[in-house]
């Protein structure tokens, strides 16, 4: 068996500088004019141009075969028949100026073991298998069609970036997955804390640091569309007897990325009661700081009223004894 591997290393793609930074090191973008640039980026690699002893995987492949990449915007690159070595490298340095926000340190990987059948036309799964058609298109078709004559290895590539699109998609729902257990990680305390009544020990940039993060991760999964759409914009113009969407489908079924999705959603609604609590707490004591400082305020106000006050008593008196002495003082040279 054969291996298809994605590897999740980024945010994002700039796509365009995806492609600068492939055709300067000498590979030809889209070498079968699929025109799916830039929703992704195709590239072949000869297998004997890689050090065989890389990889025991390649070791029985033939010299004139290739290895397919794909780069998604998401993020993602989908290596298959390559060794694991340089796809890795590929993906975590090679394309890493082109990277908006990577996150090598915490690269999620995933892949599946595909079979290359010459006696089918169609491609599907088979368990955790793909089972990748490769039936040579009839003469007379391949005569018909002008654009592509070689249509058999146009309808395999194809073919295989519906896979990779439903193996990266599996891939970056991987990384968000690990993010919120590590959000979680960080705020399995709350609870217990809540429970036992004790005083939430959090400053107000830790809460708001935990708030950015639901939010961050909320968008990521929610709001990008290879998570949470059903089909891509990339297969809208397919022919349909290719059935890339199916394909896709199959592996989101297999790799179980609509419930995991759905998972994940009810587990950042447990996070938002957390960030929510947290909120609540920052308010709480920012409405104690608030009171107490009135309190304060007043208390000052009152000082300085009650000193005014006694002031003023204190001259009242001191002017009541002195005319009394005026008066006394009076009294004695009159008589």
């Amino acid at each position: 068996m054969k291996v298809v591997t994605a590897y999740a290393v980024a945010e994002r793609f700039d796509i365009a500088k995806v492609m600068e930074i492939l055709l300067a090191k000498g590979y030809e973008p889209d070498p079968l004019e699929t025109g799916l640039y830039p929703q992704v980026v195709h590239i072949q690699v000869p297998l004997d141009s890689i050090r065989r002893t890389t990889s025991l995987a390649s070791s029985d492949l033939s010299s004139d075969e290739v290895g397919d990449v794909f780069v998604f915007p998401s993020g993602t690159v989908v290596s298959w028949s390559l060794p694991e070595t340089f796809a890795s490298y590929l993906a975590t340095t090679v394309l890493l100026p082109a990277a908006e926000n990577p996150h090598i340190e915490r690269m999620e990987t995933e892949d599946l073991d595909y079979i290359e059948d010459p006696q089918r036309d169609n491609s599907f799964m088979k368990g955790d298998v793909i089972i990748l058609g490769t039936n040579p298109v009839p003469e007379e078709q391949k005569t018909q069609d002008i654009r592509h004559p070689n249509r058999t290895t146009v309808d395999t590539v194809l073919t295989k970036i519906a896979f990779s699109s439903g193996l990266a998609r599996s891939t970056k729902l991987a990384v968000l997955e690990s993010l919120l257990l590590n959000y979680f990680d960080s705020t399995r305390n709350i609870p217990t804390q809540l429970s036992k009544g004790s005083r939430l020990p959090y400053t107000r940039s830790f809460i708001l640091r935990k708030t950015g993060q639901l939010l961050s991760l909320r968008a990521q999964l929610n709001l990008y569309s290879e998570l949470t759409d059903s089909l891509p914009d990339i297969f809208w113009d397919s022919r349909h007897e290719l059935g890339l969407e199916g394909n896709y489908d199959q592996v989101g079924k297999a790799l179980d990325v609509g419930i995991r999705i759905k998972v994940l959603n009810e587990k950042m609604d447990y996070a938002q009661e957390i960030a929510s609590v947290l909120r609540e707490r920052l308010s709480e004591t920012h409405g104690l700081r608030l009171e107490w400082t009135i309190i304060l305020l007043i208390a000052v106000e009152v000082c300085f009223e009650v000193l005014r006050l006694w002031k003023e008593r204190k001259q009242e008196l001191a002017d009541m004894k002195e005319n009394k002495e005026n008066i006394t003082d009076g009294n004695t040279l009159s008589s």
